[in-house]
């Protein structure tokens, strides 16, 4: 996954209670100073912002969550209260989203969960039946079917091997079992994807990649869009680009977002709060490379008003 870097550290001079003080006051009265709603929210930590919010409710005996609910609107609400949850609940509401009602919205339940590591998947699963009382498990199963079914399965084990060790001869084997399993005998064989891309570490999948690709003569990408479609295309496909280029994969992800006409608001809101204190800093070199333009300016020209403030501040 490489060297990559946050938009958001742990802010030093530190305050719950400050902080506190300062939200309950911009929420006071007539009108509401978002400006400083911004600058806490986009300012801290995860953790600090939990800190913030128990702080709130042992000084005002009331949920920051709800003040702040009844206070906004629109996009800008929905970032703030994405920042007031922990990553692993914002994810888990996500999913719960993706599974509720009629329909099932696999697209992001690929981009959850075959791009997250094991300790967030653990997390995911306890924030998921900590919120809703329900077993996330259980649910994957009961709204997908087939091979799209088995791989979300498998990665919510979260038994990725995470080592950085690349085995030369297993890179061999693994490229050797994904072309058996591939080339004209789909389906009999799926299980070799399933096992090799949930179980691998990802400097070892680079390696069978790019065995694949000197055995084979072909990428391991033309390979699956060949051999699967639908969900399970997407699913391989987002594990394999995620393995090569994760940054590179969001960035591509929020260019989507922001291409056309109309603006996908969620998917901006979801990639910035999920990637800001792990790799954003990072997303946003690869984005200026795959564009020729800043993410802040595309963001800039596509969203308006606190929601773009908001969003431009964790890009910062």
């Amino acid at each position: 996954m490489g060297n990559f870097h946050p938009t958001i550290r742990h802010h030093h001079d530190f305050d719950a209670e400050r902080d506190a003080k300062k939200l309950h006051k911009a929420c006071k009265g007539m009108g509401t100073d978002e400006k400083a709603i911004i600058e806490i929210l986009a300012n801290r930590s995860s953790n600090q912002r939990q800190e913030v919010k128990q702080k709130f409710k042992t000084m005002y005996g009331k949920d920051l969550d709800g003040v702040l609910k009844s206070e906004l609107s629109g996009k800008f609400e929905t970032t703030a209260l994405a920042l007031l949850d922990r990553p692993c609940e914002f994810d888990a509401r996500e999913i719960r989203k993706a599974m509720k009602g009629a329909g099932t919205n696999e697209s992001l339940l690929i981009q959850i969960l075959c791009t997250r590591v094991n300790q967030q998947i653990k997390s995911i699963k306890e924030a998921y039946k900590k919120l809703f009382d329900r077993d996330l498990e259980s649910d994957v199963k009961s709204e997908t079917s087939g091979y799209f079914r088995k791989i979300l399965i498998s990665l919510l084990q979260a038994n990725r091997d995470e080592g950085l060790d690349i085995n030369q001869d297993l890179a061999g084997q693994d490229a050797k079992r994904l072309y058996e399993a591939g080339e004209g005998r789909w389906g009999t064989e799926e299980s070799e994807f399933n096992v090799i891309l949930a179980t691998r570490n990802y400097m070892q999948l680079r390696a069978t990649f790019k065995a694949y690709e000197i055995l084979h003569g072909k990428n391991i990408e033309d390979a699956i869009k060949s051999e699967t479609s639908g969900d399970v295309k997407k699913a391989y496909l987002t594990i394999v680009q995620c393995t090569k280029d994760c940054q590179g994969y969001f960035a591509k992800k929020l260019n989507k977002a922001m291409k056309g006409a109309g603006t996908d608001e969620d998917a901006l809101i979801r990639i910035l709060v999920t990637r800001a204190e792990i790799d954003l800093e990072t997303i946003k070199q690869r984005y200026q490379e795959l564009y020729k333009k800043s993410l802040s300016d595309a963001v800039k020209s596509d969203t308006s008003g606190d929601f773009c403030k908001l969003l431009l501040a964790l890009l910062h």
